[in-house]
């Protein structure tokens, strides 16, 4: 297990975990990215991600990715 932060450009991952405190896991959960969900990477630049996650494209800061564990 991995934060999201460290995946490849390119490839779909399968979240794992949500950390944080329960404000930062609500606001990452409410955009579709729980435990279960398959996201693919589309482009990272500079740590800020763009993803790919039940059909609809959604940038993530590299906060937010470094919470994300795939």
């Amino acid at each position: 297990m991995m934060p999201l932060l460290f995946a490849d450009t390119g490839t779909e991952q399968t979240v794992q975990m949500v950390k944080g405190n329960d404000k930062t896991k609500t606001f990452i959960q409410k955009m579709g990215i729980v435990p279960g969900a398959k996201l693919t990477i589309v482009a990272a630049h500079g740590g800020d991600l763009i993803v790919y996650v039940k059909d609809v494209r959604i940038a993530l800061t590299r906060e937010i990715a470094s919470r994300i564990m795939v």
